[in-house]
């Protein structure tokens, strides 16, 4: 299935001389996967390496000499192994978390290699303080589960996908195109973008047989907490795990989660949750410049979820439910995570993912925005589940910060509103809202740079 990192991936592959790369996302949404095809897509020789399976496959790695390493794996694989014909993947290396740094001499005596590296779980080592990176020597790539324009591909509506990539303000947007779009959306939201689901409905448009891939999918994680939380703390991680879902949208309250445990033991559980990328956090900022982790406020978060179809499967959502009004379901959490999911999608590979709300809390006059972004200045999201809905704390954004433009995902068609208001010391101030259908919402980071 085609992946947008395939052109990350290429630009990577076609420099002159390249770092080894690093692939980082959370379990099964597609790392592996994507190497693969992209080896089969250039017609290189892939040489693959699996530390789970094989660690003592490590060992070859002691020496630190990349052509001694590669003298040892023709041996081994019986295979030609040369630098502009062949990759080297190196598979589950949390397995084998010291050959990361070893991977530096590749780069400083072999750059002309392809090596790229991935792994479930990296975030762990990465973050021990007994680990050591070789700054500077390695890039990243982070991978997310699959975007709407993915699975449109996926399901067979090439047409689609290339039309909403290239559609920008001002394009005509036929109605019965719109409908056609936000039926997609529902049947996307119902089986969530990890690539063994899609492929699946792709395969046999079976929600019932999506529905089993994804149960099996949640158990894998509930398997993996053996692996990064102590035996007294299983418990506790499962809890968090099973509440995560129900806190999207909301701002997280770590009593929600367990009253009885210290805040601090709850706190270290969720952040647990988010090395292992299963949620994420979406920070309060300030917003009143750029960038917007400068005034961002740790204390404060909402979550997302991994997936929108996980969530769909753990709130006991049924693809039927979804046919319906997405504001009727979980209060339009669901479009929330949806929406924040595509955001996350839409950032470039290289960047680690991050999130940003915009909140006031006053007895008087509190108001949160769901999402702010980036562009020249903050640019707040707020996201309607529906085709209407009040934008109370969208206007008290504009009037307040130093923004001139907001976006409202909803689902209606597209369109653009200019208005002004008068600021508290008698001056106006003009902007421009553009509403767009909540399936632009991978969109929108382009559609605003255009």
């Amino acid at each position: 299935m085609y992946r947008h990192h395939f052109k990350a991936m290429t630009q990577w592959f076609e420099q002159k001389q390249h770092k080894p790369l690093v692939m980082r996302g959370a379990r099964q949404v597609g790392k592996s996967t994507l190497v693969r095809l992209f080896a089969e897509q250039q017609q290189l020789e892939l040489v693959e390496l699996n530390f789970e399976r094989n660690p003592e496959l490590a060992d070859i790695f002691v020496s630190n000499d990349p052509k001694q390493i590669l003298a040892t794996l023709r041996l081994m694989q019986n295979k030609a192994i040369k630098p502009g014909q062949a990759m080297l993947f190196l598979d589950e290396i949390q397995a084998a978390p010291q050959i990361l740094a070893s991977l530096r001499y590749f780069y400083e005596d072999m750059p002309d290699m392809h090596v790229v590296a991935a792994g479930s779980l990296l975030d762990f080592e990465l973050a021990s303080p007994s680990f050591s990176m070789p700054v500077g020597r390695i890039s990243y790539l982070h991978l997310h589960p699959m975007s709407f324009s993915e699975f449109l591909r996926a399901v067979g509506e090439q047409a689609l996908a290339e039309f909403i990539e290239a559609w920008q303000m001002g394009d005509d947007m036929p109605v019965p195109v719109h409908q056609k779009l936000m039926g997609l959306l529902r049947q996307c939201m119902a089986v969530g973008g990890m690539p063994e689901a899609v492929k699946s409905f792709a395969e046999f448009h079976d929600y019932r047989q999506a529905e089993q891939i994804k149960q099996d999918l949640l158990a894998t994680f509930a398997d993996d907490f053996a692996k990064y939380a102590r035996h007294q703390d299983h418990e506790l991680i499962r809890q968090t795990f099973r509440k995560a879902p129900t806190l999207v949208g909301r701002k997280v309250k770590y009593s929600e989660i367990n009253k009885d445990m210290p805040t601090l033991r709850v706190a270290q559980t969720l952040n647990q949750l988010e090395m292992a990328r299963v949620v994420n956090k979406v920070l309060r900022t300030a917003a009143n410049g750029l960038p917007l982790s400068a005034e961002e406020n740790v204390k404060f978060f909402k979550l997302l979820f991994l997936d929108v179809g996980l969530v769909s499967t753990m709130m006991n959502v049924s693809w039927q439910a979804l046919q319906e009004d997405l504001l009727l379901i979980n209060q339009g959490a669901l479009a929330e995570q949806w929406v924040g999911q595509e955001l996350l999608s839409s950032l470039d590979g290289h960047i680690p993912p991050h999130l940003h709300y915009w909140g006031r809390e006053a007895r008087s006059s509190s108001a949160e925005v769901d999402f702010v972004i980036a562009n020249d200045k903050p640019v707040p999201i707020e996201v309607k589940a529906g085709k209407s809905g009040t934008l109370k704390s969208l206007h008290l954004f504009l009037k307040e910060k130093p923004a001139d433009l907001a976006v409202r995902l909803n689902a209606d068609i597209p369109s653009i509103m200019l208005d002004d208001h008068e600021l508290p010391d008698g001056s106006r101030k003009s902007y421009s809202l553009i509403s767009l259908p909540l399936y632009m919402a991978g969109q929108v980071r382009r559609i605003l740079s255009i």
